[in-house]
């Protein structure tokens, strides 16, 4: 048998099914890789949204602690929660600019937190922001999936006296910085009363022992629309944060009280 090589043209010839099978693996690995290539496209970008999603969780999480821990710090005149000032805080910790780029339905204006709420008994609450996430795939339409982050705060209000000490002894009650001790905790010298007034209003306001008001040196900075004023205090706020508009209050045994005396009001 002669070594001469068989052409294309002899295996057609003299082999036609070997001839038809090899053009029939050649069609079947090209379908094969027509459906693998969007599916494994697929497969990628469904990776990296699962990234982004769980990127945007971290960081609305993040800003929801950041917006309690301001909260906690601003419900010590009034314990109360503002759903807006929460969205705003939330918005500004995250980053505007962030949120406007990312897959979250809206953008900044995504975010909600109407379900937040703080006990003015208690100072305990829940601060929550809900968002939907919307996923652009344009050959499947999926709706947009909804996430809601949930974070309990105590507001800074101080400590109430122990109703189950059994020791016998007073409890009173100073501050890091008073000359007295109180036997009420919620003394007025205490339990400071904050008004908003009109910077205007200011000039005409007594406090009750007759004394003027006059701009707080550590946050009254520029022109503002209103501030903050006390009762007892001589002094006007711009913020309700301002460190001079709270008192930390610790409950002490009396015995335990060294060169105070006794407060005026609630001392005797």
């Amino acid at each position: 048998m002669s070594d001469k090589k068989l052409s294309s043209h002899d295996i057609k010839k003299y082999f036609p099914g070997r001839a038809s099978s090899s053009a029939c693996e050649k069609g079947s690995i090209t379908v094969e890789a027509a459906l693998a290539a969007p599916i494994f496209f697929l497969a990628v970008v469904s990776l990296l949204y699962l990234l982004e999603i769980m990127a945007i969780r971290t960081a609305v999480h993040a800003g929801l602690q950041a917006a309690g821990h301001k909260a906690a710090e601003e419900a010590y005149p009034i314990a109360v929660v503002v759903p807006s000032e929460l969205e705003d805080d939330v918005v500004h910790a995250i980053g505007a600019e962030r949120l406007e780029r990312s897959i979250v339905e809206g953008g900044s204006a995504g975010i909600h937190c109407e379900g937040s709420y703080l006990s003015p008994i208690t100072g305990i609450g829940v601060i929550k922001a809900s968002y939907e996430v919307k996923l652009p795939l344009p050959i499947f339409a999926v709706p947009p999936v909804q996430y809601e982050e949930t974070m309990r705060i105590k507001a800074w209000t101080g400590y109430e006296k122990n109703p189950l000490d059994m020791s016998g002894e007073e409890i009173v009650y100073v501050t890091e910085t008073g000359l007295v001790y109180h036997r009420d905790y919620h003394c007025t010298y205490l339990d400071l009363s904050v008004h908003r007034v009109g910077v205007s209003e200011i000039e005409g306001l007594r406090n009750q022992d007759g004394g003027k008001y006059y701009p707080c040196e550590k946050c009254f900075r520029g022109v503002v629309d209103g501030a903050y004023i006390t009762d007892t205090g001589n002094r006007y706020h711009a913020s309700l944060s301002c460190s001079k508009l709270k008192r930390t209050v610790y409950a002490v045994p009396l015995s335990e009280v060294f060169g105070k005396g006794a407060c005026s009001r609630c001392g005797k």
